[in-house]
This record gives structure tokens, sequence and C-alpha cells, in this order.
């Protein structure tokens, strides 16, 4: 049966705090906030072809945990009826936004404070707001699709040289009247140009994403669903020119002029798509904890590295900046090995478990969530195996850690010692995101 005409509607709403806020991201650093330098926003994109109804959702935080997720699902739900399963809740991940929830990671952590649960009451209630009014703003609309390039935004964390997707899918919606409605995109990088000095509270790089695209392509005001996605060992690290705004903007930039330069070479829009869902829950195994008197060594291994570098004045900052990160994974490595040795975990685990995969199909492309940080090997396979499919990271509740390859585990990358499941979850969220997949062909 063909589908019938697409409506869609989106619709942005504004989170910025109005007091000072510790921005989170950063371990160990003081860090209030004293401002703005650019709204923090939630972006709602709302699709419907007459059978089924979807909505994607995305927010300038770092996190969001699975209770605020079902919060934002319940009241769009009950003002719309779309149903909650049909909602991806996602995140950029900006790491100058305020703490989203008590991370446990961060327990130990005596400069980092409680986070203000009044405040994300609000963020929670400001992201209804927009999923609400994008339903109701929807219109008869057209969708195509671009691949845009972000090759310069950054690179693999660990090898300049190792895996990295440099790929960027971007769904453009727009009315019948050719006036843009929306503009989604999925990009593998963390959104981390702002580091621990930077008190202001910012979208990062994504920002100016959203800018020039408006500018140049989309028009002022536009809705700019950005997506993170497989971004749990990518980084702009080895390619920026400084830890600052306009460093931010050239590398926002690149991101942004590559989808305007590949929607000028032209698109196909369709006014008649299918629209799928199709999820799961899982149990993953949890990760045997290492014991606290290993990640005691290993903690003092990786500090004594890191202050050798720091004392060494011909050291490349940016192997310091990896000694740097390093350090802080092996003391939240510890700081789990304890809570693990005093059966201090079973909170988070409740908190968590089960996993939700989610695949939202959109006419021939396939949007996969999982939540978590998502090595970028995980993507690579999705696209290795399937034409047309992203795999969105952070999405729709949080795993309070890294979602990492074996290979990781055996080098000792640092976001192997924080992550909270076996080995084997990831490649168990993949064989069943195949299963997905598959089932929606």
């Amino acid at each position: 049966m063909a589908s019938a005409t697409i409506k869609a509607g989106a619709a942005v709403k504004e989170f910025t705090p109005k007091d000072s806020q510790f921005l989170y991201g950063y371990p160990y650093v003081e860090r209030m906030s004293e401002g703005a330098h650019d709204p923090l926003t939630c972006t709602a994109l709302y699709l419907d072809n007459g059978r089924r109804s979807v909505m994607f959702i995305t927010h300038d935080i770092l996190y969001l945990n699975k209770a605020q997720v079902a919060a934002i699902r319940g009241g769009i739900h009950a003002a719309t009826g779309i149903p909650a399963e049909n909602i991806m809740v996602s995140v950029t991940h900006t790491h100058s936004a305020p703490t989203p929830f008590d991370v446990v990671i961060s327990r130990k952590d005596k400069v980092v404070p409680p986070a203000d649960m009044e405040y994300m009451k609000y963020v929670v209630a400001q992201s209804v707001k927009a999923g609400i009014e994008a339903f109701g703003s929807a219109r008869e609309a057209e969708i195509g699709f671009v691949m845009g390039d972000a090759t310069g935004l950054g690179t693999n964390r660990h090898d300049p040289a190792g895996p990295k997707d440099m790929q960027v899918p971007t769904m453009l919606v727009r009315g019948l009247d050719k006036k843009y409605i929306c503009a989604m995109m999925v990009v593998c990088m963390h959104p981390t140009v702002l580091h621990e000095d930077s008190k202001l509270c910012s979208a990062d790089f994504p920002h100016y994403t959203r800018v020039l695209l408006r500018k140049e392509l989309l028009g002022e005001g536009c809705p700019v669903a950005y997506f993170t996605g497989t971004s749990g060992d990518q980084s702009p690290r080895h390619v920026t020119r400084g830890n600052n705004f306009s460093e931010a903007q050239r590398l926002g930039e690149i991101v942004a002029s590559s989808i305007i330069e590949q929607t000028g070479k032209g698109v196909i829009f369709d006014r008649s798509l299918d629209l799928a869902v199709a999820g799961k829950n899982l149990e993953l195994p949890r990760r045997n904890m290492p014991t606290v008197e290993w990640a005691t060594a290993n903690r003092d291994r990786a500090k004594a590295h890191f202050e050798q570098l720091k004392a060494d004045a011909a050291a490349d900052p940016r192997e310091t900046r990896t000694a740097e990160v390093d350090w802080f994974g092996s003391e939240e490595a510890l700081l789990l090995a304890t809570l693990a040795a005093n059966h201090e975990l079973e909170d988070v685990y409740a908190s968590c478990l089960p996993v939700e995969i989610q695949v939202i199909k959109v006419g021939d492309w396939r949007f996969a969530a999982w939540p978590g940080e998502i090595f970028v090997e995980f993507g690579l396979a999705l696209k290795s195996e399937f034409k047309n499919v992203s795999l969105i990271g952070y999405a729709n509740g949080d795993l309070q850690g890294y979602v990492v390859t074996r290979e990781a585990v055996e080098k000792r990358y640092y976001e192997s010692g924080n992550s909270f499941f076996d080995i084997s979850a990831g490649y168990t969220m993949l064989e069943e995101t195949r299963k997905l997949i598959e089932g929606m062909q």
C-alpha cells in the first residue's frame, strides 16, 4: 500500500538556565556557569504519513536518564497520542551544559554538586512543549536526504589514523511551499572543542552548524535537529587549534558547509514515505569490576604518566590531554571497583536496565538508537551491512558509561575502565539491531 502524503512539524524550545549552574563534563574542576554564549535548546521533529507517527527530539545537554526520557515521552503522548515507543529522545552531548542528574562516576568528585532537579524538571517541561508544538504545527511536507562530509571535524581520539565516520546523513524536511520545516542530521563526533576553562553555557560547535545552515540554506529560525552518533572514541582533540568559540565556529561550519554544498547539487524530495518503528529491551550482562588493588595501581600509573607529561615543556599538548583524560578514567575505574566491592552499584543498574534499542524508518533510511557513548566501530559495522542506516548514541536513557570494543579493553583505553557492562554488551546490542533492521526490510 502506498503511503499517504507525509505531514511534518518541528519546534525549538530554549532551556538555558537563568541562574548559575555547574557545567558538567570535565571532572575535578569547579565550573559554575557565568552566563550563556548561545542558547541551550531542545528540538523536536514530528512526522506522520496517515498510518504512523514518529518524533525525534534532541537536547543540548550531556545526558538524560531513563526517568527523564519517560517523562518527556509520557507528556507528549498524553497531549498528542503519539505512542511513547515511537518517540526518540537524545542529546547533543555538549560538555557545556548543567548537570543532568547525579552521575555515579562523580560520587567521590568533591567539586561536582548534586544535580539541580528543579532545573531538570524545567528541561523536561520545555521538551514536552517542543514536542506538542511540533505536532500542532504539522502540515503537508516533502522529505529529501543528503550525505554531508565532516572531514576535518575530528578523528579517532586514541589514534588519529584509526576508525572514524565522517559521514553526516541529513534529512531535509520542507513544506509544499518549498520553505524548510526542519533539518535533521547525525554527526559522529564529541562536541568538546570547549574545555573546562569555558564557563559559558553552550552547545559547542553544533551551535555554529545550526547558525550557518539557517543563514545559508534553511532560513532564520528554522529548527535544526542535531543528533550525535557513534562518538565514544571520536574527538576534535587532534585537529583543534585552540579550545575557544572561534575554533568551535570553524569546526561547526565544516559540517554545515558540506550539507549546503550537497544540497546545492540537487535533492530528490518525496511526499510519500513509509514510516516504521521497531524496538527491543535488553538485559545486558554486568561487568566484572577489577579489584580495588588493581584499580589503585592503574590509577597511580595513569596519574604519574600525566604528571610527567605535564611537567615536560616539550610534550605535545594533545598527548598531555590524552594522558589527563586517561587519568580521569582511571579515577572513575577505581571508584567503580570500590563501589562494586561494597555492593553499591545496584541502584545504577536499576536506573538503566533494561536497555532500549530503537529503530525508526523514514523512507529508505533507518535511524537506530542506543543509549550510552558508543564506539564508532559499532556504527561502521551496521553501515557495512545495510544501506542508509545511521546509529544515534545517548538515546532513550543513559548507561552512565561507554559501549566499547574488545580492542578498547585489550588496550586498556580509559573508556573501558568506566563501562558498567560486560565487553559483550555492544556486540549483543549490535546483533539485536541487525535483527530489527532486517525485520523492517
